[in-house]
């Protein structure tokens, strides 16, 4: 009896494997051969990609129970990356460009202001290898009295590009003085973003290769004065194989940063690969992970950490995303305007699941613990990519949608 069931469990094993690689071998043949880029990344599809923006306004039931208006209020500005508020309510937006735009409350077209930077621009945007002019302007915190204008940029170099940022006076028509207070060694071009935390230090983001190295300048957070020089509490002062400027460590590629009005504690949006985007609660001194962890998967399909992530060694996301949305620009809305959304984060979305064309913007609704509760999907039919998220003066939500022909949204109540 004890052979035959041997015998059996053999026979029944056999069959197994030879059904299982049966099923995988027709399931393979089945499927399709995708086109791959020179840089060994999916080639995307375009069925959806490159849609005018309808006139509007557009109205939405939302899931908390509060219909909304979306107007729209500015148009054809060439990829607009990022926008803020000077005191008067107008409204800077920097592109890709490399061009910095003001519109004037009330009005539906924009001027270029003098005084900024010289970028680099290249690429369509959304393809590998491009190049943003500019990426980020932000207002020192004592505007009000100094005037100070803060880009980030990728500034040319004999290399090419490298990461930057300057700052200059505004003289209420232009800017002038324009210095740089912070560059990226030559030929470390990227993404960056900027937020002036409660402290008065500026914190930005950086992208690129050896997140792990200390000692280097790519996929960080880092945090310096508002002159340049170097914080004296920054976390690895006093470790000499590491860059004074770092903060944290282990970033993939942060699109979004923004301080906690509240408690002011430092949150990032990060780029994983094809799913893994992240939203990060960031501290000093921490590791997060990147390359060694991740959850998602490289371009071309196998898990990015061979399907361990790992996070009992480095500093688990808040919130994740799989498939990807490419997450860019990150808010925590604080405004009456919108009640249903007090509290809540949200954060623009330029594409979803490696698909052109489905870019949109995400709530998620987090405990007091900031823990994730629920999230929700919204302008998803309006397929552009969103690319920054403000609260504006006026307790509205304000979007820069970054495409050829770009525009600028706002978020109102419906009634």
């Amino acid at each position: 009896m004890r052979n035959l069931r041997a015998s059996l469990k053999a026979r029944v094993g056999a069959t197994c494997v030879v059904l299982a690689a049966s099923i995988f071998s027709a399931g393979a043949a089945a499927q399709h051969k995708v086109e791959m880029s020179p840089g060994g990344y999916p080639v995307a599809p375009t069925g959806i990609a490159d849609n005018p923006l309808p006139k509007g306004p557009f109205h939405y039931r939302t899931a908390e129970g509060m219909d909304i208006r979306v107007e729209v209020v500015a148009r054809d500005i060439e990829y607009p990356m990022a926008l803020t508020f000077l005191p008067d309510r107008a409204m800077l937006i920097a592109t890709r460009k490399g061009e910095l735009h003001l519109l004037e409350p009330g009005a539906k077209r924009t001027r270029l202001i003098p005084g900024g930077p010289d970028a680099v621009f290249s690429g369509e945007s959304g393809d590998a290898g491009t190049s943003h002019g500019y990426m980020d302007v932000v207002l020192h915190p004592d505007f009000a009295s100094n005037g100070l204008i803060y880009i980030a940029y990728n500034k040319p170099d004999g290399a090419g590009r490298h990461m930057a940022v300057g700052r200059g006076h505004w003289n209420g028509e232009g800017i002038e003085n324009f210095a740089d207070v912070w560059n990226a060694p030559q030929g470390a071009g990227g993404m960056t973003r900027l937020a002036f935390g409660q402290d008065g230090t500026l914190f930005l983001t950086t992208s690129g290769p050896d997140a792990q190295n200390l000692g280097t300048v790519g996929g960080k957070v880092l945090r310096i004065n508002a002159d340049g020089s170097i914080p004296d509490d920054n976390p690895f002062l006093r470790n000499a194989f590491a860059r004074k400027d770092v903060y944290s460590y282990g970033h993939r590629g942060a699109l979004g940063l923004a301080i906690h009005p509240q408690t002011g504690a430092v949150w990032e949006s990060e780029n994983g690969p094809n799913g893994g985007d992240e939203i990060n609660l960031i501290k000093p001194g921490t590791n997060y992970g990147w390359p060694f962890v991740s959850l998602g998967r490289n371009y071309p399909g196998p898990w990015q950490s061979g399907g361990r992530p790992g996070h009992e060694v480095f500093e688990p996301p808040v919130v994740y995303w799989m498939p990807a949305i490419a997450v860019s620009g990150l808010m925590f809305y604080t405004g009456d305007a919108l009640p249903k959304w007090k509290g809540d984060i949200f954060v623009g979305a330029l594409r979803t699941g490696e698909i052109p064309g489905t870019g949109h913007l995400e709530r998620i609704l987090v405990n007091q613990n900031m823990e994730e509760l629920r999230r929700e999907t919204l302008l998803y039919d309006l397929h552009q990519r969103i690319r920054d998220v403000k609260q504006g003066p006026d307790d509205f939500i304000y979007l820069a949608v970054e495409q050829k022909d770009g525009s600028i949204l706002r978020i109102v109540p419906a009634d």
